[in-house]
């Protein structure tokens, strides 16, 4: 019914039996001595290529070489083979098909069936032959369809041998061995067709960086060719990284450098190595925007009036780019990523591309331009102008783009599927502009990735992928999930990300022990999730609710689980692994735990405040030391491996005061109560759960009227609230100690203490309170009395009212129960799931704020079409309420993703609900927008986008007491429900919604 979550028996099982360090599915590799021997008893096979192919395939064949020696020490000989070449030893031959003249020889001779790759789009086939060269009797032999088929064959055997590709990147350690043995594999054609990211260098990180590592005085950037390449060096750089992850499509940096012209070895060594190269969204004809323009250009950016200059300007992007593998972006936007100014029309822009064609078919006078890779990004306000009619050429890929904070807005429609160039993705882990830019560290999922871009397979959405990566690092793991997943998208589906991806990634970084590498991954999947509730550049000092449901107190717990676990995991390191690993999981964790920490304490610190609790004045410190703590993780980034990664992590993150960069971090505010001076009312300050109130004195949460309040009745425990306790804090109101005690006339409340003393350095005891249900029958009230006495003062004594309600549902009643007030259910607990028509309800795990989101499934179901209200796949939830709202009435909130159709602007996204027999309402819960637009409050600060979830409330009448059930009906696909929330009168906010109910 659901997706399967992996034991960890099986996550064992896994890993030693596989022992797989690519994460494509294709393992080259065997422990098997009976297999074809590249290193043993300290000997290397050769390696043979043939001098006339593809020079980034000889290249690769030199990495290749040097990633054997790294994993064994031995280095195996590298030769142009040649007919006159002297044949010693068993060799290792490789080649592309119709390329290489050795390659050929090796199929003739051999007899070896290429017909699975020939012709084909970057495949490849390797095993061990026979006869493959007159006078040799054996070979293993690795033949690529085309010149990244070879590469990606070369950097597999590698990758499965345990060169990871992150090896110089993250640092990720070589897995050593003395011996190898290849065992053959092969891949097919990849899923996406061109699969890359995007250099985002906006600032601070990336470029100051490359600054340090990488200026020269002869050009005007960094991202120069050291950059990039640096083959001089012997560094591996952006290029070799690419093609290592299976990638073949690079957008450089823009904002502080010139791709084609700042360094002139650029475009060629793109080309050579095998890349690729494109431009960014609005950066058209292989020119750079705004930079080569505002060098070069003349006039003003604008084709109605300046079009000869523009046109010009192209024509010199199209002939330099000329010589090389690119893929043009065409269409126009306004200088610096901005819309055209108002008035442009669809026709002037239909004429723009128009030109740009013309100067693509005047460049490559014998190619049929429609054979030229062209792309048409539909970003923010160009997607309207293809929606409102504007049309192009059919063979030119439309590029569909994301909200920028992964949501992707459309997906091709069933008449566009089927057009000759093809559409593509163009997706963000990391952005600059509203509500607030993201892109400090890992704030993004995995399994949201895997949906969003699963619905892009299954719309045909395929020619191009493209990821905004920002400053690259630290979106490591996101980055090679998307190109992996665009590699072989065949080999995932929603229930085995961890053990198809994740796990295998983190055994192939760290080398740790299956046990070990399933922590890990729960870990990744923790603050990944933690992170991604809320970016961490929206949080505040009360994103979480302080009183309710003991909410910030709850995320702070889990903060501080999943540090405590990743630190575990580094300490246990070898020194050679643990940079990797601080790199990769030990510093978002613990730098997003401590600005979590940091703010929340900042929270409970006014909150104390306004109760006139002394303990305000030890978390104003904490706080303070949180936020110097935050610089203590950057400064340990910087200072990793005498300064490598020096910058990386210069981007600021705490203190935002609009949607753009805080030019320097600032902690939240705080406050401080006189800590000579003594609480009006005396020593002693109570506070209660559930409650921002104090007592004894005024206080404005204490009552409606804000003063002269009467003793608070605010604690209630009934048999079914989830935390099964309430708590009162003692607490000191001042400099004075005093000595308490707390006491009940009830032998059914349990109280964890009964006397104590608070001081000025121990300044608050909190007790918890718990209930003996053997003893109540139905709702019963406890007194309580807190008695303080200090010295030279009168004593105290605040009373508090405790009400214990037990509820009891009816034998054989199976579901959620009403508890607090309120019933919450997670909507992956489902006590029945209908299929209809193929489509069933289905569970995306660890998607989403708390535990995971149910979607219909599959996307394409029902022929494409929507579901008739009330007719679609059901999920059924039975509960048991003991109370409703007035009149029968109960409120339902439904938590649900924030996304798009993606079948187009007329089918809103929607389900339908209803409770018992009643008629499912439909809920359509996006309005209709332009598609130059987003709906209203999607990306406000407290939008859609920000708060990750949309809540669609509705209200259902003539309820009784008792035994129900609340229906889901599934009307659009891309629905994703997280949970679902029933008010029957006393649910409370939190940001993320109450915790789920008890299910019996």
């Amino acid at each position: 019914m659901w997706g399967t979550h992996v034991s960890l028996a099986s996550v064992l099982w896994l890993l030693l039996s596989r022992q797989v360090h690519a994460l494509n599915a294709v393992n080259c590799a065997t422990s098997s001595t009976k297999a074809f021997s590249v290193v043993s008893s300290g000997k290397a096979a050769p390696i043979w290529i043939g001098s006339d192919d593809w020079p980034g395939v000889q290249r690769a064949a030199s990495d290749f070489q040097s990633d054997i020696q790294k994993v064994t020490g031995v280095k195996p000989s590298l030769t142009n083979f040649t007919s006159n070449a002297k044949v010693s030893g068993i060799p290792i031959i490789v080649g592309t098909l119709g390329r290489s003249s050795l390659i050929s020889q090796v199929v003739k001779n051999a007899k070896i069936d290429v017909s699975s790759i020939n012709g084909t789009w970057e495949s490849f086939w390797a095993s061990e032959v026979s006869n493959p060269l007159p006078g040799v009797k054996q070979a293993y032999v690795i033949i690529g369809a085309d010149k990244r088929g070879s590469i990606f064959g070369l950097y597999t055997h590698s990758e499965s041998f345990g060169v990871s590709p992150w090896y110089w990147w993250a640092d990720v350690p070589v897995k050593t061995s003395k011996s190898l043995f290849a065992s053959g594999c092969q891949h097919g054609t990849p899923t996406v067709k061109y699969r890359g990211f995007f250099l985002n260098d906006e600032q601070p990180a990336l470029q100051n960086w490359a600054q340090e590592k990488f200026n020269t005085n002869w050009t005007a950037t960094p991202f120069n060719h050291f950059f990039y390449s640096n083959n001089t060096h012997s560094i591996p750089q952006i290029f070799e990284l690419m093609l290592r992850l299976k990638g073949n499509y690079l957008w450089p940096a823009q904002w502080s450098s010139s791709f084609g012209v700042d360094d002139p070895e650029n475009q060629f060594l793109a080309d050579w190595y095998g890349v690729v190269m494109g431009t960014s969204h609005e950066e058209p004809m292989a020119r750079s925007i705004p930079n080569e323009w505002n060098e070069f250009g003349s006039g003003p950016w604008d084709f109605s009036v300046n079009a000869d200059n523009i046109t010009e300007f192209w024509k010199v992007g199209v002939e330099r780019a000329k010589p090389y593998e690119t893929l043009y972006t065409v269409g126009m936007r306004g200088n610096g990523d901005e819309p055209l100014s108002t008035g442009e029309s669809i026709g002037l822009l239909e004429n723009v591309i128009s030109v740009q064609r013309g100067l693509l078919s005047d460049a490559f006078p014998n190619t049929n331009v429609s054979k030229i890779p062209q792309v048409w990004c539909l970003y923010k306000e160009v997607q309207g102008y293809y929606q409102d009619g504007m049309t192009v050429p059919d063979d030119i890929t439309l590029l569909w783009t994301d909200d920028n904070w992964g949501n992707i807005r459309r997906y091709p429609l069933q008449n566009e599927t089927s057009r000759s160039g093809g559409a593509g993705v163009y997706y963000h882990v990391d952005y600059v502009g509203t509500p607030r830019d993201y892109k400090w560290i890992q704030s993004s999922q995995i399994p949201k990735h895997y949906e969003q871009l699963s619905l892009a397979v299954t719309r045909n959405a395929t020619q191009v992928w493209i990821l905004n990566v920002g400053d690259l690092k630290p979106y490591e793991r996101d980055t090679e999930f998307f190109i992996t997943y665009g590699y072989n998208a065949s080999i995932y589906n929603q229930a085995n990300l961890d053990t198809a991806y994740v796990i295998p990634w983190a055994q192939r970084e760290f080398g740790l022990s299956a046990s070990k590498t399933a922590q890990v991954a729960e870990i990744i999947g923790n603050f990944t999730r933690y992170n991604s509730r809320r970016k961490p550049e929206l949080w505040n000092s009360t994103t979480y609710s302080l009183t309710n449901y003991n909410e910030a107190d709850t995320v702070l717990a889990e903060w501080q689980a999943v540090a405590a676990a990743s630190d575990a995991i580094y300490n246990s390191l070898d020194k050679n692994t643990q940079p990797a690993f601080f790199q990769l999981v030990q510093h978002p964790v613990q730098a997003s735990a401590n600005l979590a920490n940091m703010y929340i304490q900042a929270g409970f610190n006014q909150l104390r405040a306004s109760q006139a609790r002394l303990s305000a004045n030890s978390l104003a410190v904490t706080v303070e030391n949180l936020f110097e703590h935050d610089f203590d993780f950057e400064s340990e980034y910087h200072s990793l491996l005498d300064g490598k990664w020096d910058h990386i992590m210069d981007q600021t993150h705490a203190g935002y005061y609009y949607w753009q960069q805080p030019m320097t971090n600032t902690m939240p505010s705080v406050s401080r109560v006189q800590s000579k001076k003594q609480a009006l009312p005396g020593p002693m300050r109570i506070g209660l759960d559930g409650s921002a109130g104090a007592w004894p004195g005024d206080n404005p949460n204490d009552c409606a009227q804000q003063y002269s309040c009467p003793n608070p009745y605010l604690l209630t425990l009934d048999n079914y609230t989830p935390s099964g306790s309430r708590y009162i804090d003692i607490a000191a109101g001042g400099p004075n100690t005093f000595q308490w005690t707390i006491n009940s006339n009830v032998t059914w409340l349990k109280l964890n203490s009964t006397k104590g003393t608070v001081t000025a350095s121990s300044p608050e005891t909190r007790i918890k309170l718990t209930v003996d249900w053997s003893k109540v029958t139905g709702a019963q009230y406890a007194a309580i009395q807190i008695n303080a006495t200090a010295k030279g003062q009168a004593p105290m004594n605040q009373p508090v009212f405790f009400i214990a309600n037990n509820t009891v549902v009816p034998k054989g009643f199976k579901g959620f129960v009403e508890g607090d007030g309120g019933i919450s259910i997670e909507a992956a607990h489902a006590t029945r799931n209908t299929a209809v028509n193929g489509v069933q309800w289905t569970e995306l795990p660890g998607y989403g704020r708390t535990i995971s989101g149910v979607t219909p499934y599959p996307p394409t179901g029902n022929n494409d079409q929507n579901f008739t209200v009330g007719a679609g796949p059901l999920l059924e939830y039975d509960f048991y309420n003991f109370n409703t709202l007035v009149n029968g009435t109960l409120n339902v909130t439904t938590y649900v993703s924030p996304s798009f159709n993606g079948y187009g602007d007329d089918r809103r996204l929607a389900f339908a609900i209803s409770i018992d027999d009643a008629s499912p309402a439909p809920q359509y819960f996006m309005p209709l927008t332009p598609a130059t637009t987003t709906p209203a409050g999607w990306d406000t600060p407290d939008g859609f986008v920000a708060n990750s979830i949309v809540s669609v409330n509705t209200q259902h009448t003539n309820i009784t007491t008792g035994n129900h059930t609340l229906k889901i009906y599934a009307i659009e696909p891309a629905v994703v429900v997280q949970k679902i929330v029933i008010n029957t009168g006393n649910v409370r906010y939190a940001y993320l919604g109450p915790p789920e109910s008890i299910r019996v």
